[in-house]
């Protein structure tokens, strides 16, 4: 697909300041789960990979304020850039929809094949080891304490990841197997879950 190619390259120079944890690494392996998902959800592929291209190309630090506004940011560029690239209207309905909608903190349910794909994708890129990695690189550019060292766990309080990066894991990330849209991604967010899992029993035992 010539057009993905195109619309590829223009992304990776946009995205060329974004956090390690939001860069062009962390899309293109969005960009990859959302094209296994898309072949075994049989969803617009071309939709697909474009809506996991622009999922991110406006970011805002956790610590900013305009941080929630992310995803509908990057859905209202998406519609410019997809236009220049010859996307048609309905096309680019359905790609900033599922980008508009893909955030966690949005708590949105795409209603689109393409919407579901890509929050599963992106949700898959918190998970296992590479989410682990993801988590503290964001903890480490926020300035924020790995953990609590009175209730490392939230064994005894609600979790707070504003203060604590530890709690990040308790907040959101053990949580999002369950709110998977597609059964393939469910299976592999139950494996990607195991590993955090494991990491936090390992970590209990070194703290």
């Amino acid at each position: 697909m010539r057009s993905i190619e195109k619309l590829k390259i223009e992304v990776q120079k946009k995205m060329r300041k974004n956090d390690p944890a939001h860069d062009f690494e962390h899309t293109m392996r969005v960009y990859k789960n959302a094209q296994k998902l898309a072949k075994k959800e049989r969803a617009n592929m071309k939709l697909v990979l474009a809506a996991a291209l622009l999922h991110d190309i406006v970011s805002f630090p956790k610590s900013d304020s305009r941080s929630k506004t992310s995803s509908t940011k990057s859905a209202l560029e998406a519609q410019k850039i997809l236009k220049k690239h010859d996307y048609s209207n309905h096309e680019i309905k359905i790609v900033s929809e599922a980008i508009r909608d893909h955030s966690f903190s949005k708590g949105v349910a795409p209603h689109t094949i393409e919407g579901k794909v890509l929050q599963d994708a992106d949700r898959l890129d918190a998970l296992g080891t590479i989410g682990i990695a993801r988590t503290f690189a964001v903890g480490g550019a926020e300035k924020r304490p790995f953990y609590s060292k009175y209730d490392p766990f939230c064994e005894t309080r609600r979790p707070d990841d504003q203060n604590w990066t530890l709690d990040h894991f308790y907040k959101k990330l053990l949580l999002l197997e369950k709110n998977m849209n597609t059964n393939a991604a469910k299976i592999e967010a139950r494996r990607r879950t195991k590993i955090m899992k494991k990491f936090l029993n390992d970590l209990k035992k070194e703290i």
